[in-house]
């Protein structure tokens, strides 16, 4: 009851936050590091994000660090996206996850931007034709979590981020922090809250910026060097609430624990996004699992004060994803190999695909 009443509390402190990270749509685009935005796995992401409470393993650090502590042993995970097909956009993730004592996990994971080559291009020059460059965005991710207890779970991680282009660059550092709570028979009730992206400003430096000047007032030419002020920008935080629960079709009760035997589960799931600097944002997700072997899933995501009506959007994720995965078990000590696949419709362009593996050691 204890256990119980510390999370209702975390649960009602953080929901107090939420307000002031309320979404405001005269903000979108004032905040910089919108990569920190794209989740870059993809059995959440099929389920459109309303898994924020019962996402598990490595997979957690997208939506809620704290269901890292559902790592059995050791994951592995490399996921490969086409990002808004048609903008010629890929993104690759690689990371692992690896439980340290009886109640702890520690995580990793690297996200590389893939832009393809960009056309250096000056004022006298606006056609470029001197050559490319390839933007380079990077984030890298170190996280830690832990179960208190059987019903409550948490977590907290870092994120080094880092944007460069040919002759311009900004370094920063982000924060996540999340919680869990379960209860039910069979762990079927799940609560979740995490916020994400909380740091410092950021900020360009670099050549870019600079530029020459020169004077001839004095009869002679005079060079001078001189620097643009670039703008500070914030990072794009938010909050993450969400709930789910586990329907199992024709259970049966083991005779020797009270853990329940079933071959069909329905997890039904929701999600309440707080951007900080757009709208607000509602995700309902359904996934189906045959024997853990074979799942297939879907969600919807819908903007608060916009709703269904898609020329108000200000996110490009904003309607209906689908995903599945096929989970094949290796040997008799619990090994699994995992594919999954994703597809999030988008407003403009053509959706994203998301592939992914996970070896589960």
């Amino acid at each position: 009851m204890k256990q119980f009443k510390l999370s209702i509390l975390t649960l009602l402190a953080c929901g107090i936050t939420a307000s002031s990270f309320a979404g405001n749509p005269d903000r979108a685009g004032e905040a910089g590091a919108s990569q920190l935005l794209i989740n870059p796995w993809t059995q959440s992401v099929g389920f459109a994000g309303a898994n924020s409470s019962s996402v598990s393993g490595l997979e957690a650090m997208g939506l809620n660090i704290a269901g890292m502590a559902f790592t059995r042993k050791t994951e592995l995970l490399v996921n490969h996206k086409r990002y808004l097909v048609g903008s010629d956009v890929n993104v690759n993730t690689f990371g692992f996850a690896q439980k340290v004592g009886e109640t702890g996990v520690i995580g990793m994971s690297v996200m590389s931007m893939d832009f393809g080559q960009v056309d250096i291009t000056k004022v006298d020059l606006p056609e470029g034709g001197i050559g490319t460059f390839s933007p380079s965005y990077t984030t890298i991710d170190v996280g830690y979590a832990k179960t208190f207890s059987n019903s409550i779970y948490g977590g907290i991680g870092a994120r080094i981020i880092s944007e460069s282009i040919a002759n311009a660059s900004a370094r920063g550092v982000a924060f996540d922090a999340g919680i869990r709570y379960v209860t039910g028979d069979n762990d079927q009730v799940k609560f979740g809250i995490a916020l994400k992206n909380i740091g410092p400003t950021m900020q360009y430096s670099g050549d870019g910026l600079s530029f020459t000047e020169t004077n001839d007032n004095a009869g002679f030419d005079i060079s001078s060097t001189q620097e643009h002020r670039s703008a500070i920008y914030q990072l794009p935080s938010l909050l993450n609430i969400g709930a789910s629960y586990d329907f199992y079709l024709a259970p049966t009760a083991d005779s020797t624990s009270s853990e329940i035997n079933s071959d069909h589960r329905i997890t039904l799931a929701g999600t309440y996004t707080s951007n900080s600097f757009t709208n607000d944002q509602y995700r309902i997700g359904l996934e189906y699992a045959f024997r853990s072997m074979f799942m297939i899933r879907g969600g919807y995501v819908m903007e608060q004060g916009v709703w269904f009506d898609g020329d108000k959007r200000a996110n490009a994720y904003s309607g209906p994803a689908f995903g599945a995965s096929f989970v094949a078990p290796l040997g008799k000590n619990g090994t699994t190999f995992g594919f999954h696949y994703a597809y999030q419709m988008t407003e403009n362009f053509s959706g994203t695909h998301s592939i992914g593996v996970k070896l589960d050691l």
